[in-house]
């Protein structure tokens, strides 16, 4: 009976992500497809994926970047709309493309007894703006979360970490429990 228990445990382990992710992806796919109603499955999905990668290639395009800079500018000059629309973008752009914000992993010691500490992303380097100019700011992703918190700490406390900025993203909100960031070496700030 053990034996059997053991089995279905180590069957769900990998069922569940499995078939979450799945359920995931086929949402995503019927929700896309559904806004175009084209009435063939993965017809409208196909185009949305083909439609963001041509407007991908003109925002890159020097002819057309002007247009869709435009487009953008009218967005971010609107009221209740910039903010909704810079937020988003922000959000969007520190993930992907040239101005990645959470692309530099930093251990943070927390106390000054240097017990504890916490790994984050440095997103501003200078506080200066704010009176802080010996602080950097640094953003703590929550596990199993969107949310995260925004700490400033003085240079001092804060040390890179040697770690692909996607595995530390990944082992902070799996809690602890995915990616590779318990093998990176520390290396001085600079």
């Amino acid at each position: 009976m053990r034996r059997f228990i053991r089995y279905f445990l180590e069957g769900l382990l990998y069922v569940i992500p499995l078939a979450v992710t799945i359920y995931i992806l086929y949402t995503i796919f019927v929700t896309v497809d559904s806004w175009l109603g084209l009435g063939i499955p993965g017809v409208g999905f196909v185009l949305t994926i083909v439609g963001i990668t041509v407007i991908g290639f003109l925002a890159s395009n020097v002819l057309t970047r002007g247009v869709l800079s435009l487009v953008s500018k009218v967005f971010e000059r609107v009221p209740f709309i910039k903010l909704i629309y810079t937020s988003i973008k922000d959000l969007i752009g520190a993930f992907v493309g040239e101005k990645k914000s959470f692309d530099k992993p930093v251990l943070v010691t927390l106390s000054k007894e240097g017990s504890a500490k916490a790994i984050g992303f440095i997103t501003k380097e200078s506080m200066e703006a704010y009176g802080l100019e010996d602080h950097v700011a640094v953003y703590l992703p929550q596990s199993y979360n969107f949310a995260g918190n925004l700490l400033l700490f003085p240079s001092e406390q804060v040390q890179p970490l040697d770690v692909e900025s996607s595995e530390a993203m990944a082992f902070l909100v799996s809690g602890g429990v995915s990616g590779k960031a318990e093998n990176a070496a520390k290396k001085p700030i600079s």
